[in-house]
């Protein structure tokens, strides 16, 4: 199957995600909606619904035929078994029926899954982007009540959902509903010109988005949050091959201004696991760079292999990402894990190096790319390297161990 833009879409119930995922679908995306796939798989004549009947009995079905859904409800609501069984059933064929509508998607497709209860399910990983609607809970208890429901059992779904929190944790992009519904529609139009439309490209044509000049931003709490969600992607398209992700670099020293690129590490055990990800990491929008195949070599370990790498980088246009597969007990994977622990344990280091960021920064500010501002620093790395050494002799630090 060609690779398509996989956008999973989620929002509270009377959040607005039906205008959300409308708009999408009047631009072009293939929109695939995971309430409906519910309700077809189980549709009169479905081998879904037969199967429901065999296990659970025609008490299930109202007086056409058709599955009673309040009935099911009660009879799975306090009975885990049968919530277990129930699922067994419908899920698999709505895997399915997802898989089989992406597989039908144009190679140049932007397919947006609908998904209620992505941030429930745990889910964000199987997307290249996630976007959650939102809107306060008094506007969305107001929506619901004009669609007929009870004030309590409006409060009710909604405190059965995720929350808030739960959903900022899990979204790449937060669209906020609760203003004018022509607000939210021209930010989505912006979403599908500006970053959708690129970013499908990028991943199809497995090409870098062009970055600016070096920009040095102050230290944004979000960073973390967001190379979580990263690294989760990540490892679901290496799997196995890669022994551990870490988020390295400056966006991972708090307090610490840095270009707003997340520095990412894989751990891979030899350079042939780095090479069959390649194909796996580019899927995930993450293409390889041609020609970067190394670190700048240290004095302190000369030997070249202990250098090598290969490179790459996210094709979202909206968010920087610098992907390292290094081999594990190398001297740049070690100094990887080594420079950013030592610059979170000390204060004074972290100034001296937001000192020369700045500086340099400044320097190069008119240049197209980061290129100068990047070998300018590396002095310095040679120069504070005894200093990072006798700190993790004193400490006792050392990597963390791949898990087995």
């Amino acid at each position: 199957m060609d690779q398509v833009l996989r956008i999973g879409l989620s929002g509270g119930i009377g959040s607005g995600k039906s205008t959300v995922a409308q708009r999408l679908a009047e631009h072009g995306a293939v929109l695939i909606d995971a309430d409906r796939i519910a309700r077809e798989v189980v549709a009169p004549g479905s081998d879904g619904l037969a199967e429901l009947v065999d296990h659970f009995g025609r008490d299930i079905l109202d007086s056409e035929g058709a599955l009673d859904r309040s009935a099911m409800a009660q009879r799975v609501f306090n009975d885990s078994a049968a919530r277990t069984a129930l699922n067994g059933i419908v899920h698999p064929r709505v895997g399915a029926r997802t898989a089989q509508l992406m597989a039908e998607a144009p190679e140049d497709g932007i397919v947006v899954h609908d998904i209620p209860l992505l941030v429930e399910a745990g889910y964000g990983a199987d997307y290249h982007l996630v976007l959650i609607v939102d809107a306060p809970v008094e506007d969305r208890v107001h929506r619901l009540l004009g669609r007929g429901l009870e004030e309590s059992d409006a409060r009710a779904r909604i405190r059965a959902q995720a929350d808030e929190q739960q959903r900022r944790e899990a979204a790449d992009v937060w669209l906020d509903n609760a203003g004018r519904v022509d607000d939210v529609l021209a930010e989505v139009d912006r979403l599908w010109t500006e970053r959708l439309v690129p970013f499908e490209s990028n991943v199809r044509l497995r090409q870098r988005p062009q970055r600016g000049p070096a920009r040095l931003v102050e230290p944004d709490p979000q960073w973390p949050g967001q190379a979580h969600r990263l690294m989760d992607r990540i490892g679901k398209a290496v799997g196995e091959q890669a022994s551990r992700i870490d988020h390295i670099g400056s966006t991972s020293v708090p307090d610490l201004a840095a270009k707003d690129v997340l520095d990412l590490q894989v751990s891979v055990r030899s350079w042939r696991d780095a090479e069959e990800l390649e194909q796996p990491l580019a899927d995930a929008g993450f293409p390889a760079v041609p020609g970067i195949t190394t670190d700048d070599p240290k004095p302190v370990a000369p030997d070249p292999r202990e250098w090598s790498k290969r490179f790459h980088v996210s094709a979202d246009p909206e968010r920087a990402v610098n992907l390292h597969l290094r081999v594990v007990g190398r001297a740049n994977w070690r100094y990887g894990l080594l420079f950013p622990a030592w610059l979170r344990s000390e204060a004074p280091a972290r100034r001296e190096y937001e000192t020369l960021k700045r500086e340099l920064a400044a320097r190069f500010a008119a240049d197209a790319d980061v290129d100068r501002y990047v070998a300018a620093k590396d002095p310095w790395f040679g120069e504070v390297l005894p200093r990072v050494e006798e700190w993790a002799r004193q400490t006792g630090w050392t990597p963390p161990e791949p898990p087995e």
